[in-house]
């Protein structure tokens, strides 16, 4: 099972977006037969290979084993990945396009940007399984305290100048062979987690933030 996948099909992608089929792929992170997957989610087994046959159909689901039960061969399916990705290329013509958004301080600029590596890296990731090779990224996570405006912007200024001071020691536009490589580097307040919120002990109505 892979990690993630990713979705560039219109029509896998509205098949994924299905409520019932979306909830079939989280419960076939764990193989199981179409009976025992209507037992858990409390449908009727034909609706559930109805759904499983479109999903299977797109590859999202796969045969792991088939049992045999008596006259019946029981078919366990499992979900491709444990997580999918909906690449903009589901959607070539309303996809997000960074030239059209050229004020490099907005947040539209910056969300066309991370959905041009989505499309990009997926485009890249169908292609190296396709050919059985390995892919060659690098990625960078993390999180990172400001006292105050400015210096959020001294590091923003400071992390500019040195990155293209990388670029240009290593940059290479005449070497024979040299691989053009993309380089996103982002940077945007953290999003707050959600409050959780408690029932409080004696009364069933009454809520309550830890």
């Amino acid at each position: 099972m892979l990690a993630v996948a990713v979705i560039e099909n219109a029509e896998a992608a509205e098949a994924a977006l299905d409520p019932i089929r979306a909830r079939l792929l989280a419960e076939l992170r764990d193989p199981a037969s179409a009976a025992t997957v209507a037992a858990r989610m409390g449908l009727p087994r034909q609706k559930v290979n109805y759904h499983l046959r479109m999903l299977e159909g797109f590859g999202l689901v796969v045969l792991v084993e088939e049992r045999r039960r008596g006259n019946i061969t029981e078919r366990v399916m499992g979900a491709a990945a444990r997580s999918y990705v909906i690449s903009p290329a589901a959607l070539p013509g309303v996809a997000p396009d960074p030239a059209l958004e050229p004020n490099r301080l907005s947040a539209r600029w910056m969300l066309a940007v991370a959905a041009r590596l989505v499309k990009d890296v997926g485009t890249l990731i169908t292609g190296a399984d396709r050919a059985r090779q390995r892919l060659a990224t690098f990625a960078l996570d993390g999180e990172v305290s400001f006292a105050s405006a400015a210096d959020r912007a001294a590091f923003v200024a400071e992390l500019a100048a040195e990155t293209a001071k990388l670029v240009e020691k290593y940059h290479s536009g005449t070497a024979a062979g040299a691989r053009k490589h993309r380089l996103v580097v982002a940077l945007h307040p953290s999003v707050k987690a959600a409050p959780q919120i408690t029932q409080t002990a004696g009364n069933p109505g009454q809520t309550e933030e830890p």
